[in-house]
């Protein structure tokens, strides 16, 4: 896709300072232009670039506005204070209420429309919790500075030509069939058909059903729910105008012939939906957060501590994630208009 000239830089938020984020941002810089990305700002402390890259050019910029001029010569980047020293692959508690902050003041940007989107950088919740931060993860704490309830926004993953939403996420296997009810199946249809048509110009998006039992249940015998939990969604969703397929088994849904079939597929449980993403590019999946009224991506990876500051960390999926919120930012602003 061709970047508007009109589009407003992403902000990259800084992530866990001590994991391969930092690293990855500046690797971005310093190959935007064989990579054609557009401008970005870096929203973080340059500490924490430069103990992973020390020789990268880096300038504090005041606005996201100036963030375009600076980028041809350095990394701009708004700062956040950061008040312990990085320390690569050795996360501090004392550096928590930065990562906080970067991803609050990147979404304020975003909110007030002085950025086209937010790209995160992998964070350590383990570390925020220590701080005081009480969100159940990043998903949902991106949900709460935009107003909006922890279960409101829908997680999709992508990777070359597959979108994938699961319906429930970080659960064990034996609580899905209770918490997979109607009213969540329907609204992960609604946010995921809006989203295609808003964010990815799919005009009448073709969304395909994944069954949760084997066979999708081969019509009661292996299972009720796809008559008593999805059927009742699907019918609600294409009285709405959605187009969605009945549940489907998932072992034949998945490969190169079927994915032409449909749009995005919604999945019942996590690894429905992360093991086809993650088998068909296991370095290039990237995490797309659908329903907020902000652009908000992220790489479909940790931390990786064991990584930090050796210089093998792929930037596959980092680029990945970049390059999409571009283009999503580019059918934004294209629908707008």
């Amino acid at each position: 896709m061709t970047h508007s000239p009109h589009i407003k830089p992403l902000a990259l938020t800084m992530g866990e300072p001590a994991g391969i984020g930092p690293e990855l941002i500046a690797r971005l810089w310093q190959e935007r232009a064989a990579h054609a990305l557009s401008p970005f700002v870096y929203v973080g402390a340059a500490e924490a670039i430069r103990a992973a890259v020390p020789d990268i050019p880096i300038l504090p910029v005041e606005t996201a506005e100036e963030a375009a001029v600076t980028f041809t010569k350095a990394l701009p980047y708004l700062p956040v204070g950061l008040p312990e020293q990085v320390t690569l692959g050795k996360p501090s508690q004392d550096n928590g209420l930065s990562v906080i902050n970067s991803i609050r003041r990147a979404t304020e940007l975003a909110l007030q429309g002085a950025v086209s989107g937010v790209v995160t950088a992998p964070i350590h919740k383990a570390v925020l919790y220590k701080t005081g931060f009480n969100a159940p993860g990043h998903t949902e704490f991106l949900a709460r500075l935009c107003g909006e309830a922890d279960d409101f926004s829908v997680m999709m993953l992508t990777a070359q030509d597959l979108r994938v939403v699961p319906v429930t996420i970080h659960i064990p296997l034996q609580d899905v069939p209770k918490q997979l009810t109607s009213k969540r199946i329907f609204h992960a249809g609604m946010i995921l058909n809006q989203d295609l048509e808003r964010r990815f110009g799919i005009k009448a998006p073709r969304i395909a059903v994944a069954g949760l039992n084997p066979h999708a249940g081969e019509s009661g015998t292996i299972g009720m729910e796809e008559a008593t939990h999805l059927m009742p969604a699907i019918w609600d969703l294409r009285e709405h105008g959605v187009d969605v397929s009945d549940p489907l088994p998932a072992d034949t849904l998945f490969h190169a012939a079927a994915r032409q079939q449909y749009d995005a597929v919604l999945c019942m449980y996590h690894d429905q939906a992360l093991i086809p993403v993650k088998t068909l590019d296991f370095w290039g999946g990237v995490n797309a957060t659908l329903g907020l009224p902000i652009i908000r991506t992220s790489p479909d990876h940790g931390t990786a501590f064991d990584l930090a500051g050796t210089g093998k960390a792929r930037i596959d999926s980092m680029l990945a994630a970049v390059k999409l919120a571009e283009q999503m930012a580019c059918m934004s602003e294209a629908n707008h208009d």
